[in-house]
């Protein structure tokens, strides 16, 4: 993790190995910091690969489905 996430997240400690990140707007972080400690729960409804698919395709992001790792 970067310096500049160390201190725009003090209070969230909880980055796992491996992780993607997307870029939100400040006022936004409350929102995402309780979505992320959520997401559990979440992803008994999404699966990981299908919303990460969604933040690709919401992002104008492309990619090929064969080299996604979930």
């Amino acid at each position: 993790m970067m310096v500049r996430e160390k201190v725009s997240f003090q209070r969230f400690p909880g980055w796992q190995v491996g992780f993607g990140a997307f870029t939100y707007t400040q006022s936004s972080k409350s929102s995402l910091i309780q979505y992320v400690k959520d997401q559990e729960n979440h992803h008994k409804k999404f699966s990981f690969r299908d919303e990460l698919m969604a933040l690709y395709e919401e992002h104008s992001i492309g990619f090929d489905e064969k080299y996604l790792i979930t």
